[in-house]
């Protein structure tokens, strides 16, 4: 019989967070408390460009977004927001998206898969993503229960499960 196998990715759905984008952009044009502060939320690029005329108003604007994502299912561990930086007379705070796993976080990942996970199953990096193959699914599973069982400080997502 083959091996089974899955694999290890951090992705996001960029509709999704282009929804959440729109969501947080149409809050923060009807709540009162961002009237009169110039509050706005917008693509700049590939980053997301978060504006307001005072640095408590700009950081809830990032509150906004960050709510809207979470609400989307989208994990805020992708969300890099920089810090709040005075730009003339306004606050901005620039955001990115991070997708795919680090070389050395892929590392990272596998050794915990070698030290702790199941006798049997190998895990390869594979560019941005991570393989795990086994002969026994139950193995896969295992794994897979191992490292939602972890703390990382990136998104894991598990996709093609043979």
């Amino acid at each position: 019989m083959a091996d089974s196998s899955f694999d290890i990715v951090s992705k996001v759905e960029r509709q999704e967070v282009d929804n959440a984008l729109n969501q947080a952009a149409k809050e923060i044009s009807q709540r009162y408390d961002f009237k009169n502060v110039g509050a706005s939320i917008d693509w700049s690029g590939e980053k997301i460009l978060m504006q307001a005329s005072s640095e408590e108003r700009v950081k809830a604007i990032l509150d906004v977004f960050e709510t809207k994502l979470v609400k989307r299912g989208i994990s805020l561990k992708v969300l890099d927001a920089g810090e709040p930086q005075l730009s003339g007379k306004e606050y901005k705070i620039f955001a990115s998206i991070e997708e795919g796993i680090s070389q050395d976080n892929a590392k990272k990942v596998a050794k915990i898969i070698r030290d702790e996970g199941p006798k049997g199953v190998k895990a390869q990096v594979q560019g941005d993503e991570l393989r795990v193959s086994s002969k026994s699914r139950d193995d896969l599973q295992a794994v897979q229960a191992l490292l939602k069982g972890k703390d990382f400080d990136f998104a894991l997502q598990f996709v093609n499960y043979r």
